[in-house]
């Protein structure tokens, strides 16, 4: 599997950015979960898209080539030439959540090529959700969403 965890459509001014010797956070919870806890994804690696206020899309990147996590590059953007022109991310990160609620470690990628395509499309559909498009996107029932952790918990 490719995709283990997403979220959608996550507000900037709502995550915990962190100043001096706090690393801040990015943190989410599962959508439905039948169990209580919170997940900071800010060591995630994957893909994101950055939109504006009216959710049209304005940036398309990557997190995990080097040492590039998903909260870096988030943070890297607040001061960049794109700083002033995005207000929502969606996330889909391929490091799986364990039973602890924290990160799993990087792993090695074995799936098969439907599946990967399938994840690809469900990416683009969220993502871009295009009117035409009568389903969404199918990850999986083993893909997780996760909701953006309110700021003050």
């Amino acid at each position: 599997m490719l995709i283990q965890n997403y979220g959608l459509f996550w507000k900037a001014d709502r995550v915990k950015w962190g100043a001096g010797k706090n690393k801040g956070t990015l943190e989410g919870y599962l959508t439905g979960a039948k169990r209580e806890g919170s997940v900071d994804f800010r060591e995630q690696r994957g893909v994101y898209v950055l939109y504006d206020d009216t959710f049209r899309i304005v940036y398309v990147g990557q997190a995990g080539r080097g040492n590039h996590t998903l909260f870096g590059r988030l943070k890297t953007h607040r001061r960049d030439h794109l700083a002033e022109r995005w207000s929502r991310f969606s996330w889909f990160g391929v490091r799986e959540v364990t039973v602890n609620w924290v990160l799993g470690k990087d792993t090695d990628f074995k799936t098969d090529l439907p599946s990967v395509l399938s994840h690809i499309e469900a990416i683009l559909i969220a993502t871009a959700e295009p009117p035409l498009n009568l389903q969404r996107g199918r990850f999986g029932a083993d893909v997780e969403q996760y909701l953006q952790q309110p700021v003050d918990s």
